[in-house]
């Protein structure tokens, strides 16, 4: 039987270093959490000729968007400055998230990357995407009474 001296804080040195661990492990990965202020609500829905996409992304000018599609990754970055007008330290409370926002999206191979449209209107950026002919929906027209011929 071995005895054992009982530390208090090993619980505590165990429990700081997987947060280190997990920390530098978001810090390493491609997209690390840190580099966004905040990030927008999104809404994403098709129909048979399109995917859209909306965006709530008040408060940011139309030159501080940046909208981008490569291998099939459409790329939304974006920046909300924070109002020089007022100091900072004259605010009661700053509810409101300013700086920049990555958000990335992948594709389906049906969507056409070379017409995609972009609006932005009230504080909402509209990004619609056309499908690829080929993966829009066919009427087929059935024919009565008529043999197929082999």
């Amino acid at each position: 039987m071995a005895i054992t001296r009982w530390d208090p804080f090993r619980e505590v040195v165990a429990l700081q270093n997987r947060f280190n661990t997990l920390f530098r492990d978001l810090n390493e990965g491609e997209a690390p959490l840190t580099a966004a202020s905040f990030v927008p609500a999104v809404d994403v829905y098709e129909d048979e000729k399109k995917v859209v996409l909306k965006l709530d992304v008040p408060g940011i000018e139309e030159k501080d968007l940046d909208v981008s599609v490569e291998n099939h990754t459409l790329t939304v970055k974006g920046e909300r400055k924070f109002a020089g007008e007022e100091k900072e330290e004259n605010f009661h409370r700053i509810e409101r998230r300013y700086g920049s926002f990555y958000r990335a999206f992948t594709l389906p191979t049906t969507v056409d990357t070379e017409s995609v449209a972009a609006n932005y209107s009230a504080g909402v950026l509209k990004l619609e995407l056309k499908k690829k002919p080929e993966a829009q929906p066919k009427q087929i027209k059935v024919n009565m009474g008529h043999s197929l011929a082999a």
